[in-house]
C-alpha cells in the first residue's frame, strides 16, 4: 500500500489557524445578493468576528457579495448587525435544497463590530 492509498483510506487531518475563534450559534440572518434585490433568510451554524457559516436554501457562487443582517439578543435587547460579506465556500447541507455557506465580513461598522465582539465574548463565558 502506498502513501497516497493510505491517505485516501484514513484521511489526513487539516488544521487551520483562524484569526478569530468560532462559536456554535443558531441565529437568524437575512441577506440579499448585491446582483439581485430579493431578500432571503437563513440561519447561522457558527459565527466569529470575521465571518459566519450559514445554512441557506439556495446555492451561492464563491466570490459573490452579500449584504447580511445578523440578529441576536444581548441582555434584554434584540440587536442586529449589518455587513457586506463575500462567499468563500459553499457545499450541500444535510437536507435537500439546503446549502452550507461560509462568508467573510468585508465591511462592518465599528459599532456593529463592537456589538458582535461583546456578544461573542459573552457566549464564550
Amino acid at each position: 500500500m502506498n502513501v497516497g492509498e493510505i491517505r485516501r483510506r484514513t484521511g489526513v487531518a487539516r488544521f487551520e489557524e483562524r484569526k478569530h475563534p468560532r462559536f456554535l450559534l443558531n441565529l437568524p440572518v437575512e441577506y440579499y445578493r448585491l446582483k439581485g434585490d430579493t431578500q432571503q433568510a437563513g440561519y447561522t451554524i457558527n459565527a466569529s468576528e470575521g465571518g459566519l457559516m450559514v445554512t441557506l436554501s439556495e446555492k451561492l457562487e464563491v466570490g459573490e457579495l452579500l449584504k447580511i443582517k445578523l440578529f441576536f439578543s444581548f441582555g434584554p435587547e434584540m440587536n442586529a448587525i449589518e455587513t457586506l460579506s463575500r462567499v468563500v465556500w459553499t457545499n450541500r447541507g444535510e437536507k435537500e435544497e439546503e446549502y452550507r455557506t461560509g462568508v467573510q465580513f468585508l465591511e462592518i461598522s465599528p459599532e456593529d463590530q463592537n456589538r458582535l465582539s461583546l456578544f461573542l465574548r459573552k457566549m464564550a463565558n
